[in-house]
């Protein structure tokens, strides 16, 4: 015999990391993971560097310099700010919080998976939406709306397909949801979209905004999230977090970020000159790629076996791209943009790969 886990943990399938592994052949490049194609603000490296001094000490329990910069540079009250170890953490408090066996939660078909791993962890279960080409529908979501439902989760941009939601229609989502269901919005890529903040949800009391510091501010490593919160969810959710899982350093290094905007602002802006082309390309090859605001390109083959044959021809050159089978789309291939060559590497396997498979 062995120890048992407990029945919705038993049931739970691994959340799906990404495969980075190639086997023999040339050193790889992970285009797998979004992360920021250049390092953090070198602002933000010597502060983490200074808070190492103070390691023997546990971090600030309430972010107060993090939120503080935050505040300073969105213009809010650091008041309604929480932060965490990465977004997911944010998410995973919020299942936590909201949703028990018997509830259930809403997301769109192809949205962030890892919505859907908080709820099960929550006990509770999960409704899809269909999307319309690649892209969340209003509609399509309030259509799904039933009396069980307690949270509705959005990633704006989404996540794989890259897509944004017009502000509009996230108020009009907002408008049109029971005014007990909790709407979260999850914007980790929200600095690529330059789209108008949402904050003034946050006043109604039932809508929450979370951000990161992963994409924009090249901090993954550092695992710093943080969210605007209404004032009784923050005070709910702050009984679930861990008071100490956003480190000393990792505090310190996305204060200074936060602060360094121009260098934020740069990274969107070398990004967008590598994916706009990049996607472009893969269009001309005859790939489906949504227009993405985002720091990656999904490319649709449309076919299972070319899909896999990309896979294969990318991987034996050394370059990790993440297969979507898991988010409903297993003919696509998720590109992290890359700066040192890669995109045009990418482009030259592919088009390599596509063309042997028109030979006779």
């Amino acid at each position: 015999m062995s120890p048992r886990p407990v029945a919705k943990i038993a049931a739970l399938a691994p959340y799906a990391l990404a495969d980075l592994s190639s086997g023999l052949g040339p050193p790889t490049v992970s285009l797998a993971q979004n992360e920021s194609l250049r390092p953090p603000s070198p602002l933000a490296v010597e502060a983490a560097a200074r808070a190492l001094t103070e390691g023997t000490l546990y971090p600030d329990p309430d972010w107060l310099s993090l939120r503080n910069a935050i505040a300073e540079v969105h213009g809010f009250d650091p008041a309604g700010i929480l932060c965490g170890a990465g977004s997911m953490e944010l998410i995973g408090a919020l299942a936590q919080a909201y949703l028990c066996p018997g509830d259930r939660a809403l997301t769109s078909a192809h949205g962030y998976l890892f919505f859907r791993t908080a709820t099960a962890l929550a006990g509770a279960e999960t409704d899809l939406a269909p999307e319309t080409d690649l892209r969340v529908d209003v509609d399509a979501l309030l259509a799904a709306v039933r009396p069980q439902t307690r949270v509705v989760w959005v990633a704006n941009p989404g996540n794989p397909t890259g897509t944004v939601l017009a502000v509009s229609e996230l108020i009009r989502l907002r408008d049109g949801l029971p005014g007990d269901v909790l709407l979260v919005i999850d914007e980790a890529y929200g600095e690529f979209a330059d789209t108008a903040p949402l904050w003034q949800l946050i006043e109604r009391g039932d809508t929450v905004v979370l951000r990161t510091f992963s994409k924009a501010y090249g901090l993954a490593g550092m695992r710093a999230g943080w969210g605007l919160f209404p004032a009784k969810v923050a005070r709910t959710l702050r009984k679930v977090l861990n008071p100490n899982s956003v480190s000393g350093s990792a505090q310190a290094a996305a204060a200074a970020a936060m602060r360094d905007q121009a260098y934020m602002r740069e990274t969107v802006a070398q990004t967008a000159r590598l994916r706009d082309p990049f996607s472009a390309s893969a269009r001309a090859l005859g790939l489906t790629v949504p227009e993405s605001r985002t720091n990656f390109a999904l490319l649709d083959f449309g076919d299972l076996d070319r899909a896999a044959r990309a896979d294969a021809a990318l991987r034996a050159q050394g370059l990790l791209m993440r297969g979507m089978a898991g988010y409903g789309l297993p003919t696509a291939l998720r590109a992290t943009i890359a700066e040192g060559g890669a995109m045009d590497r990418a482009l030259g396997i592919l088009t390599a790969a596509l063309q042997e498979e028109m030979q006779p």
